[in-house]
């Protein structure tokens, strides 16, 4: 579990990702700047938004909430390790969806996160699969969106589309807003979960989440 580095003083802060193309010699890890926002509604940032990546049938009668960021490698644990044996018993089944929501921790997952949204609804949680999997080859780069670009090239996002994709502000918006929405709700490492509205720090084990899951069903 990786701490959060963005510190904001007073009101509440976001991360106001550059649009700008990063292709080149890797900058040293640095969270992404801070800008004050006005503060979401914590209450209904525990149910499902308006543009939120859901991952299950919408009206799976648990919801857990995920903040996550592209560069934690115990995000990438949970997702290729944990969530597919979550996804097998209680999402195929319609018990249990997941709302993926971004928490980067710095300026490389910010704009991985960024990428991510380009690939559009069909095709999200496939790419952040692929990003999550690939995750100790292409953050350890010296140009790590670079290398994220050669796996990426089997969802149709090559140089060019990765390029258009971080110029485009809706795109950084939609990671600003859930990186504001997780500082209401209290995050302040990765990943963090919400499990019908409780709190869950760290990656959790697939028994752990049965057990949990198990209760709410009754």
């Amino acid at each position: 579990m990786r701490n959060i580095l963005i510190v904001a003083g007073g009101a509440v802060a976001v991360a106001a990702i550059a649009a700008g193309v990063y292709f080149g010699a890797r900058a040293p890890s640095s969270p992404p700047p801070v800008a004050a926002v006005s503060a979401p509604n914590k209450a209904a940032l525990e149910s499902v938004q308006a543009g939120d990546h859901v991952l299950g049938d919408p009206k799976a009668p648990i919801t857990v909430i995920e903040y996550a960021s592209l560069t934690c490698s115990h995000c990438a644990h949970f997702h290729t390790q944990i969530l597919p044996e979550i996804k097998k018993k209680w999402i195929d089944t319609g018990k249990v969806k997941l709302v993926y929501r971004d928490f980067p921790l710095d300026q490389v997952a910010a704009k991985a996160a960024q990428i991510a949204e380009c690939a559009g609804n069909d095709k999200y949680f496939g790419v952040i699969d692929i990003i999550f999997r690939g995750q100790p080859q292409w953050a350890t780069a010296t140009d790590p969106l670079a290398e994220l670009a050669k796996p990426l090239r089997i969802a149709g996002m090559g140089e060019n589309e990765i390029k258009a994709c971080l110029a485009n502000d809706a795109m950084s918006n939609a990671v600003i807003k859930d990186y504001q929405g997780g500082e209401a709700m209290g995050v302040n490492s990765t990943p963090t979960l919400f499990i019908n509205g409780q709190l869950y720090r760290g990656s959790r084990s697939v028994d752990e989440l049965d057990g949990v899951f198990s209760k709410l069903a009754k």
